[in-house]
């Protein structure tokens, strides 16, 4: 960031800008991740005092520490995976099932599961020539079909 100060009796002052290898905040990041750690590490290690090296046991406290976050990070990818898999899991569950179904617009809009469309924000069930994201589902009943399985359980009815 520059700051000039100009008066008329004085010539201008100029601050150096902030070191660009430093990340920056932005309103809509309120999580540091294993990249933003990685560079406060680097800054670090630029910035130290070569005569006086950081301690052992805080170096090895801040390998633990990324370590711990990088584990952090997979465990939160799986868990999106699992959460989308289960998803997909009970939306196909819904076929052959007549469902009632919140329709967006303050009414409600019924018939059989035809099938499950996958989009970027998760499954949707065919109902009709429409199709509802599985969380607008208020109510389940046994369809036109004979032989269904019980949604998100897998047990077979008659």
């Amino acid at each position: 960031m520059q700051v000039n100060s100009v008066n008329s009796s004085r010539s201008a002052v100029t601050t150096p800008d902030p070191d660009p290898t430093l990340p920056t905040t932005t309103a809509g990041k309120q999580v540091l991740g294993q990249d933003d750690f990685l560079k406060l590490l680097a800054v670090q290690f630029k910035s130290q005092d070569p005569m006086k090296p950081m301690e052992d046991t805080a170096f090895i406290a801040q390998m633990a520490q990324f370590s711990s976050l990088s584990q952090t990070q997979t465990l939160t990818d799986q868990m999106a995976k699992l959460s989308a898999s289960q998803a997909q899991v009970a939306a196909n569950s819904y076929i052959g099932f007549k469902v009632t179904v919140d329709d967006g617009n303050g009414g409600t809009a019924s018939g059989d599961v035809t099938g499950v469309e996958t989009s970027t924000a998760g499954p949707r069930i065919v109902v009709g020539d429409k199709t509802y994201p599985i969380s607008s589902v208020l109510l389940v009943e046994p369809g036109s079909a004979s032989n269904q399985t019980t949604p998100a359980t897998g047990s077979t009815g008659t």
